[in-house]
């Protein structure tokens, strides 16, 4: 099973989860587990009432301003809002939503938390895009931002609900929006700084084979309103893997 056939079987597993908007949506409840997610399991990152369990990048506590509507909105912040403990490797379920023209994204495997001299923290992790757009390009919804280009875009306009899941295992990332799986990343094909295995250029001087196989997940603030619930992770044991 190649890399696109395994993130399609497991979309599939998970079309429960993903695939249809449940009637909470429509209102703040507080997010829940199934019993069979419990079983599978699913925990929670975000409880819906508090920024507990999240911080800034400086690992500093964050305002309740951020809570709105049992959602998370990393903006305004210091660059992202961070999940307080780093990951080694799992899926990541949530929900999103962007306000117009909103740039914003999920972070994985940042690390370390401290950024280098003259960067952003964002060159410490992988960024998978999260853009109002409809195009599929390299800063797209669904892309490894930079570096991988999603096979489509099929993201709702802003304004509405839609899912993301990722999974990060040893080497492999991989994602779908909607339940469609967009983008996927071998890291070992990755050995030089600036160059993707192609040989054309991107903006990171990273050689991505070697980047750390564990780090923090962190949702972008990039000057704009967006929104972030339900979030969810699975930790994948490592007979899995």
């Amino acid at each position: 099973m190649n890399q696109m056939q395994h993130l399609v079987f497991h979309v599939a597993l998970l079309g429960a989860l993903l695939g249809a908007v449940s009637a909470r949506q429509a209102s703040a409840a507080d997010p829940e587990l199934t019993a069979a997610e419990k079983a599978a399991g699913w925990q929670l990152l975000f409880d819906g009432r508090s920024t507990t369990g999240w911080m800034s990048p400086k690992g500093k506590p964050l305002p309740q301003s951020h809570v709105q509507d049992g959602a998370l909105n990393p903006h305004p912040c210091d660059y992202m809002l961070v999940y307080e403990q780093p990951l080694d490797d799992y899926e990541l379920a949530l929900e999103f939503k962007l306000s117009p023209k909103c740039n914003s994204g999920i972070f994985v495997r940042t690390f370390p938390l401290e950024p280098r001299p003259g960067k952003d923290v964002g060159f410490n992790g992988l960024e998978i895009a999260i853009d109002d757009s409809t195009t599929a390009d390299f800063h797209d919804t669904g892309a490894f931002y930079d570096l991988v280009k999603p096979t489509a875009n099929p993201m709702k306009p802003a304004g509405e609900w839609n899912t993301a899941l990722v999974t990060s295992r040893g080497p492999k990332l991989e994602v779908a929006i909607n339940g469609r799986p967009v983008s996927a990343i071998d890291l070992d094909l990755w050995p030089e700084m600036n160059r993707r295995p192609d040989g054309s250029m991107h903006k990171f001087d990273v050689a991505y084979k070697d980047h750390p196989r564990r780090g923090y997940v962190g949702l972008q603030d990039h000057g704009s309103d967006c929104w972030y619930r339900n979030i969810k992770l699975r930790p994948i044991p490592t007979a899995a893997k």
